[in-house]
């Protein structure tokens, strides 16, 4: 037998957009035996988590949790609020706004498709423009992806708004912020977001298997007119149980809310506001060094403008398709697993760095450091002097 030696041995690193590394608070909260679901400690957190997580929403707002991924939050929320056959607007910048409109046809609406493509924001102008032509009012909800992973594309929800203000458009405003909550600045309240859904692992630092939608009075209106909402997905009794299983329709997912209690106590105690900041300052040190990569024609970043760009995600294309190559050497040979493409054309050639969550600067500067390596065991052309800028970004040098 021929042994070969890696250097993957130890604690691996978890850098996929979602789901997010674990922090240890939380694996340790749910490192206990099942709690009594009828009686004690576990119906008396809950006034209190969903208390907080409106904070991290920024909404005064109500809050459903299902036990659901998001594409279980997508489903729910369009089921409160959308009717079979009538319509969604659906401007999409990635795969993720597709699957959205994909749940949206599934539940017989209709849906209007504006497709940007996946290195592109929003183009206002023809939101207008579909906006403009709904002059019957068909549209009844847009579905606003506001960081859509696949893309790294980070878009504008306070701009949409205004647009629906501007044109007098009644629509509502619904927020995908699964990729984006407790990491880019969102306030669901300001930004006059009505129906939001989100999901707890990523930004919120717990295990897959927990999602929320959070909605305004103005969409709960539209859901006290609807003709019917399946019983699993009415967000009324979550929102406001008069019981405990009525939060979850039946059995709570029990240690996932320990564990996100406390990912919420670790976010409370940093302080929303420095967590994006946090999540700013990491974002620039990454690009920084892939930008300097790039130099040399091989990498390049998806999104050009750093206006556009997440916080928490960052979308990178090799030519020759050497993303795949890049990511089995970081895993294998370094213990850092690296995101897949996902949603482009030439999946092969992407790959994406996850900096969301329970990260800091000496974890981006290990991933950076392991894509350096995996570029200079595969020979890929790159610029020098990355890693030294990302460096001087996190002291403050630059």
């Amino acid at each position: 037998m021929t042994n070969k030696t890696t250097l993957a041995q130890g604690r691996e690193y978890l850098a996929i957009p979602g789901p997010s590394v674990m922090p240890d608070a939380v694996l340790q909260a749910m490192h206990r035996p099942s709690p009594n679901i009828y009686d004690g400690a576990l119906i008396e957190m809950m006034p209190a988590l969903t208390a907080d997580l409106r904070q991290v929403a920024r909404t005064q707002c109500d809050v459903a949790i299902y036990i659901a991924n998001g594409h279980g939050t997508w489903e729910a929320a369009l089921s409160n609020v959308i009717a079979p056959g009538e319509t969604v607007l659906a401007p999409a910048s990635g795969r993720f706004t597709h699957g959205w409109a994909e749940m949206a046809k599934g539940i017989g609406a209709e849906v209007e498709i504006l497709d940007f493509g996946t290195a592109y924001p929003w183009d206002f102008d023809r939101i207008a423009e579909a906006l403009r032509a709904d002059t019957h009012r068909q549209i009844k909800a847009v579905l606003a992806v506001h960081v859509d992973t696949s893309s790294s594309i980070r878009n504008n929800i306070p701009a949409l708004r205004a647009l629906l203000d501007d044109l007098d458009h009644p629509a509502l405003l619904m927020a995908d912020c699964i990729a984006s909550l407790g990491c880019e600045r969102f306030e669901m309240d300001a930004w006059g977001v009505d129906v939001m859904v989100t999901a707890c692992q990523k930004g919120l630092m717990t295990p897959p298997g927990v999602g929320f939608v959070f909605f305004n009075d103005k969409a709960q209106a539209k859901r006290a007119a609807m003709p019917r909402v399946s019983q699993y997905w009415d967000w009324q009794p979550r929102a406001n149980p008069e019981l405990f299983y009525q939060y979850f329709n039946g059995t709570a997912p029990t240690h996932h809310l320990y564990g996100l209690r406390a990912a919420l106590d670790m976010i409370g105690a940093e302080g929303i506001e420095n967590v994006w900041s946090r999540h700013e300052h990491l974002a620039a040190a990454v690009w920084t060094a892939c930008e300097i990569w790039s130099g040399e024609g091989a990498l390049q970043l998806n999104v050009t403008d750093r206006e556009y760009r997440s916080h928490a995600v960052t979308s990178l294309r090799l030519t020759e398709e050497r993303g795949t190559p890049l990511r089995d050497f970081t895993e294998n040979q370094l213990g850092l697993t690296l995101g897949i493409g996902l949603g482009m054309a030439d999946a092969e050639g992407c790959f994406r760095l996850g900096h969301m969550g329970h990260v800091n600067g000496q974890m981006i500067m290990a991933m950076l450091g392991g894509v350096e390596t995996a570029m200079a065991a595969l020979n890929i052309p790159r610029g020098s002097g990355a890693l030294d800028a990302a460096a001087a970004v996190l002291a403050g040098q630059i």
